[in-house]
């Protein structure tokens, strides 16, 4: 297992993540399997959030960081753990959001269901514009000064955001953020735009998420195999997946299952180890919801692709800024 520098910061952390932001997760035994099988094979990144819950239910909102918690009895000190504040919880005025009432309030029920005394790297999960970031970025110092929190970071920023974000930190003489988790795959490649270059000036990490653009880059469908109880397929969304996994989604496709062929590898593990042979990449988070499936995304760290072969991804996938990245599922928890 490899380990970098989580961006700016000095503690080590694995390339890939695993995520715990489960879709249709059946029971809670599975989630647990699949993050002993992580922390077995050496990962110590688990990536969570306030609003993650091993069902696709509103009810079931925090169960993710329970269940994180509870598999961790033992263990904690040798595992890095991220969290996320900002997404709605509930249908109160101060359910969501980036004030300072709903972080400190929170990040107090985040570390209970971790049951731990700190959350490791602690990430505003989305924009908020209503709030001032005097006051986000004062709230967050205070509980990394208080240590609750180790580090900070953002998700869902564009570059000029980030760099805002580190002035107004700067200026509050704030810990700066010291990772962005946005989402990165061979459909969405946006943040080659901006991102990249930003990160490699600064030297802030960067966490792609959606490695699998919501499953469309792991093989198991096509426009005419759609099972009814996957993630993906709700009647609203039907459609449109038919359609995107046609035309140029159907020739990377095309492009990935022959390299995984000449690899002896399957398609999700080439999509990954393309994720990850760019070096602007800190970490790739796995979204698995099996052992099975997780074992499967390790697989993309034995990967090196040829200079020929990430040459022929790129092109394939050139100017790919698909939408689909997983966010826009949340709001429908």
């Amino acid at each position: 297992m490899e380990y970098v520098n989580f961006g700016t910061a000095g503690v080590k952390v694995s390339r890939m993540a695993l995520g715990l932001g489960f879709r249709g997760q059946p029971e809670a035994k599975a989630g647990e399997r699949a993050i002993l099988t992580a922390l077995d094979a050496g990962l110590n990144l688990i990536d969570c959030a306030n609003v993650y819950g091993y069902m696709d239910d509103r009810a079931n909102i925090g169960s993710s960081e329970k269940l994180l918690g509870k598999v961790l009895k033992g263990r904690r000190d040798d595992v890095v753990i991220t969290s996320k504040v900002r997404s709605p919880i509930g249908p109160g005025p101060n359910d969501e959001g980036s004030s300072r009432y709903h972080i400190m309030r929170e990040v107090e029920r985040s570390l209970t269901r971790l049951d731990t005394d700190r959350v490791d790297v602690y990430l505003l999960h989305h924009v908020d514009d209503s709030v001032s970031q005097d006051e986000q970025f004062r709230a967050l110092d205070d509980l990394v000064r208080h240590g609750k929190v180790r580090y900070v970071g953002v998700c869902n920023h564009r570059a000029w955001q980030v760099a805002q974000a580190l002035h107004v930190q700067s200026e509050l003489n704030a810990q700066p953020l010291i990772t962005v988790q946005n989402p990165y795959s061979l459909l969405n490649r946006s943040l080659e735009d901006e991102m990249f270059g930003f990160a490699a000036a600064t030297g802030v990490g960067v966490m792609a998420y959606s490695p699998l653009a919501v499953g469309l880059l792991s093989g198991a469908y096509t426009p005419e195999t759609m099972p009814d109880d996957s993630l993906l397929w709700g009647s609203r969304r039907r459609g449109i997946f038919q359609s995107v996994l046609r035309g140029r989604t159907a020739e990377v496709l095309a492009k990935v299952r022959q390299i995984a062929s000449e690899h002896g590898a399957t398609i999700a593990q080439i999509a990954q180890a393309w994720v990850l042979s760019h070096p602007e990449i800190t970490v790739s988070i796995s979204g698995a919801d099996t052992a099975e499936q997780v074992r499967d995304n390790l697989g993309a760290l034995d990967i090196t692709l040829s200079g020929d072969q990430i040459a022929a991804l790129n092109d394939v996938s050139r100017g790919l800024r698909m939408e689909l990245d997983g966010s826009d599922f949340e709001d429908e928890r």
